[in-house]
């Protein structure tokens, strides 16, 4: 029976017609920032961080591919803010055309702005709602999820929680006060109210010192003295200059949430649900290491190239690009739902992973948050609320 069912696909192979040889080509371009070192040594950033979450997404496509006759081949390039433009440009010339980019917005806008007609970029690491909104570009399309998604996916879980009274500490720098006015919108969307908010100066100086827990352990409680009564401290520090500190170091026992203790997260390597055990053990073969929020989302834009390139059957920025933003176009990414894009705006919907340092404690959007398109629309700017035209048809 098996010798006859060789024989049957055999002939049908026969009769198919030949699959054309195509090689579909990408890279992962990762600007790499003058940054302190984080707090915690647990938190050393992998000198592959990005690059293997594409090497794994390039094989992945490579099971279909070879099935269609595509071969897909991931370059890897690291760049500074000040080498990238030019990194990109040589890459241009050199006949690529998709770019998975994880880089700021300034460094991310450049390369916008210097792209051919026919490049199409994946933004897999700025999260500013300005890109998805007044300063989107139409050949950028987000997999990462904005400072909006993320503090909308906890604004719905303290209001699931019934801790509707939040007391928000940001810190100085512009992307934490970035930050601090994303929750103060969630807060309005969802009727949360903010009770009070303080800033948390950064003064500089070294953050991991033998006496460094003394002295926050002397600062922390009396910066937090006079906070309001709340139900729960929301940490805006994308910069990580203070938030890990602030779990114990409270006046008076407080939730933490937001850049420390409960965090939005695209990805978390605690995740098992979903089939997500076994994409785990397969990066962690891979690796060495457990996958890292930055490696999902390069993960996210070449399986986004891979499922277009299969679908449409062609490797053309412009093809690949209209079927992502089409109603035909979805993606399984062991997250529990299918991820699409939304088309005005070319931000990829998906949900938002709320977890502490070992286990996803929930997902968001929540059960009872709904929507007329999607419920996952309710996680960061709806249709209305997008400024965003390089998008309209």
């Amino acid at each position: 029976m098996f010798r006859l069912a060789l024989l049957v696909f055999a002939g049908l192979m026969a009769l198919s017609p030949p699959v054309q040889a195509q090689e579909v080509r990408a890279v992962v371009l990762r600007v790499d920032y003058p940054a302190l070192l984080p707090v915690s040594r647990l938190d050393l950033r992998p000198e592959d961080l990005g690059f293997a979450g594409g090497q794994l997404a390039t094989e992945d496509n490579q099971t279909t591919g070879r099935f269609m006759g595509q071969t897909y081949v991931t370059d890897v390039v690291a760049a500074t803010p000040e080498t990238a433009l030019a990194e990109f440009e040589r890459l241009q010339g050199e006949g690529l055309r998709f770019f998975a980019v994880q880089a700021r917005a300034g460094e991310l806008l450049a390369m916008s702005e210097a792209a051919a007609p026919d490049t199409l970029i994946f933004n897999t690491l700025a999260p500013d709602t300005g890109l998805r909104s007044a300063k989107c570009r139409g050949n950028i399309l987000h997999v990462a999820p904005s400072r909006q998604m993320q503090s909308d996916a906890v604004a719905q879980f303290l209001i699931w929680k019934k801790w509707p009274r939040w007391a928000l500490i940001h810190g100085s720098h512009p992307e934490d006060i970035a930050l601090a006015e994303a929750y103060r919108a969630s807060a309005a969307k969802f009727g949360a109210k903010i009770v009070d908010e303080r800033e948390f100066t950064d003064t500089g100086g070294a953050r991991r010192t033998d006496t460094g827990h003394v002295q926050v352990q002397r600062q922390l409680p009396v910066f937090t003295q006079d906070l309001k009564e709340h139900d729960v401290i929301i940490a805006a520090d994308e910069t990580d200059v203070f938030a890990t500190y602030l779990p114990f170091h409270t006046w008076r026992p407080s939730p933490i949430v937001g850049s420390a203790g409960l965090r939005p997260l695209a990805w978390h390597p605690a995740l098992e649900a979903w089939g997500g055990t076994q994409f785990q053990h397969r990066f962690e073969e891979l690796t060495g290491r457990y996958m890292r929020p930055e490696d999902y989302t390069a993960w996210l834009a070449l399986r986004v190239l891979g499922e277009a390139v299969t679908r449409t059957q062609s490797a053309d920025p412009a093809a690949i690009r209209a079927y992502a933003l089409s109603e035909n176009f979805e993606l399984a990414a062991f997250k529990g739902q299918k991820l699409t894009f939304r088309a005005w705006n070319g931000q990829l919907r998906q949900p938002i992973l709320l977890a502490d340092g070992r286990i996803t404690l929930s997902v968001s959007p929540q059960d009872g948050f709904l929507h007329q398109r999607s419920l996952l629309d309710a996680l960061g700017l709806d249709q209305p609320e997008s400024a965003c035209t390089a998008f309209a048809q």
